[in-house]
C-alpha cells in the first residue's frame, strides 16, 4: 500500500471580518501615540489656569508614559489570561472616562492623577490589539501587512497629535485635547465586539497580583532614576530609585521562575530570534526618540519656529514612517529579514550623519531630509522586529510577548 504524500497545513486567510476588525485595532493605537504628544501645546494655556509648580508641571508630562511603561507587561499577560478583547474593551472605557476627567481637571493634583489613570488605561490598547493582531492574521503575508498597518497607525498618532492639538487649542480651552479620544473610545466600545474576536491562554491561572506589583514598581523605579539623572545629574538621588528598581526587578524574575504559572514566561527570551528583535527594538528606538527631541528643540530654540510650526516641519518624517511601513510586507517577499534590516539600519544610519552636519546656519531643508532618510531606514527594522517578538512567541503567549516588545 502506497502511503499517502504528506500534506502541509496552509494558513488560514483571514476573513472580510478580520479586515475590518484590523481598521477598528487601529484605532485606539493611533489614539494611544497622538496623547504622548497632544499635550505638549496645551502646556502654556494649562499653567496660566491651574499654576502648577515646575516640577507639578513635569510630572503632567511625564506621569503618562511613565505608567503606560510600568504597566505595559501587566496589560499584556492580564490580557492573555481574561482575554485580549476584554481587556482591549476594559481599557477603552477607562481610556475615556479619564480623558473627560483631565480635561475638566480642576487642579494640577486632579491632572496628574488622571494621566496616571490614562497611562495605566493606555497600557492596554497595545499589546491586546497587537496580540489579537497575532491570533487573527494566520497567514505570515497577511500578519506582515497588518503588523504594518499597526505601527503606521502609531506613527499617524504621533504626527498629528501636535498638528490636531493646536488647532484645538487656536478655538478652545487646553482640556479639548483630552475630549478628542471621548468618541474613538465610544466607536470602538461599540464595534469591537461585532468585529473583534475573542482569545486568550484557555489553561491561564489566577493573575499574581504579587508579580504585577513588582513588575510595576521596578520599572517605574528605574525610569524615575534615569529621568532624574538627566535632570539633575548623577547622585544619589537617581542611584537610589534605580538600584531599588534592579532590586525589585531581580526578585520578580525570581518569582517567576518558582511560580508553575508565572506571570511572565521567561522562557520567551531563550528564543534567541526574539532576545535579538528586542535588543534592536529597544537600541534603535533609543536612537529615533533621541533624534526627534533634539530636532524638535532645534526647531523652536535655534530656528525660533512656534509648536504649530515646529510639528508642521516635523510632518514629513512622520509621513515617511508611515509611507514607508506597507513597502515593508514586498521586501519581505525578496530579501531575508537580517538583510532587510542591514539595509535600513544603514540607510539610518545615513540620515543621522547628514544630521550630524546642522549647524545653527544650516537650512530646515537639510534637517527634513536627514529625518526622512532615518524614517525610511527604521522603518523596516520596527516593522520586523515587531512581527519577530510576536510571531516567534506561542499564541497563547501572544499578549505578553507583545507587551514585552512595547515596553521596550
Amino acid at each position: 500500500m502506497t502511503p499517502a504524500p504528506e500534506m502541509t497545513a496552509t494558513p488560514a486567510k483571514a476573513t472580510r471580518r478580520d479586515w475590518l476588525g484590523l481598521a477598528v485595532i487601529a484605532l485606539p493605537c493611533l489614539l494611544y501615540s497622538m496623547d504622548l504628544t497632544v499635550l505638549n501645546l496645551a502646556i502654556p494655556q494649562l499653567s496660566v489656569d491651574l499654576k502648577p509648580s515646575a516640577a507639578q508641571l513635569l510630572w503632567i508630562v511625564d506621569i503618562y508614559g511613565f505608567m503606560v511603561a510600568g504597566s505595559l507587561i501587566t496589560m499584556g499577560t492580564l490580557g492573555d489570561k481574561i482575554g485580549r478583547r476584554k481587556l482591549l474593551l476594559i481599557g477603552a472605557a477607562a481610556f475615556g472616562l479619564a480623558s473627560v476627567l483631565a480635561a475638566f481637571s480642576t487642579s494640577a493634583e486632579m491632572l496628574i492623577a488622571t494621566r496616571a489613570l490614562l497611562g495605566i488605561a493606555g497600557a492596554t490598547l497595545a499589546p491586546s490589539t497587537l496580540s489579537l493582531i497575532r491570533n487573527m492574521f494566520l497567514d505570515p503575508k497577511e500578519r506582515s501587512f497588518a503588523i504594518g498597518i499597526w505601527i503606521a497607525s502609531f506613527s499617524a498618532g504621533g504626527a498629528i497629535g501636535p498638528l490636531v492639538g493646536g488647532l484645538l487649542l487656536e478655538h478652545y480651552w487646553w482640556g479639548s485635547v483630552f475630549l478628542v479620544g471621548v468618541p474613538v473610545m465610544i466607536l470602538l466600545l461599540i464595534l469591537g465586539p461585532i468585529l473583534l474576536p475573542e482569545f486568550k491562554d484557555p489553561q491561564a491561572g489566577r493573575v499574581d497580583l504579587a508579580s504585577a506589583a513588582l513588575s510595576l514598581t521596578a520599572v517605574l523605579a528605574v525610569i524615575y532614576g534615569i529621568k532624574h539623572m538627566a535632570e539633575h545629574g548623577a547622585g544619589w538621588q537617581a542611584a537610589l530609585p534605580i538600584l531599588a528598581g534592579v532590586a525589585i526587578g531581580s526578585l520578580f524574575l525570581r518569582r517567576q521562575r518558582r511560580l508553575a504559572d508565572p506571570f511572565l514566561d521567561l522562557r520567551l527570551f531563550r528564543n534567541p530570534v526574539i532576545s535579538a528583535a528586542l535588543a534592536i527594538n529597544v537600541l534603535g528606538f533609543l536612537f529615533l526618540f533621541g533624534s526627534f527631541l533634539f530636532i524638535g528643540q532645534y526647531l523652536q530654540l535655534v530656528k525660533g519656529f512656534s509648536p504649530l510650526e515646529a510639528g508642521l516641519w516635523s510632518l514629513p518624517s512622520a509621513l515617511a514612517f508611515i509611507l514607508g511601513t506597507p513597502i515593508v510586507p514586498v521586501l519581505a517577499h525578496r530579501f531575508r529579514p537580517a538583510q532587510i534590516m542591514a539595509m535600513g539600519l544603514t540607510m539610518a544610519a545615513l540620515g543621522f550623519a547628514l544630521l550630524s552636519r546642522i549647524d545653527i546656519d544650516s537650512s530646515v531643508g537639510l534637517v527634513v531630509v536627514a529625518s526622512v532618510i532615518f524614517s525610511l531606514g527604521f522603518t523596516p527594522v520596527v516593522a520586523l522586529t515587531t512581527e519577530l517578538v510576536v510571531g516567534s512567541a506561542p499564541p497563547e503567549r501572544a499578549g505578553s510577548a507583545a507587551a514585552i516588545s512595547e515596553t521596550s
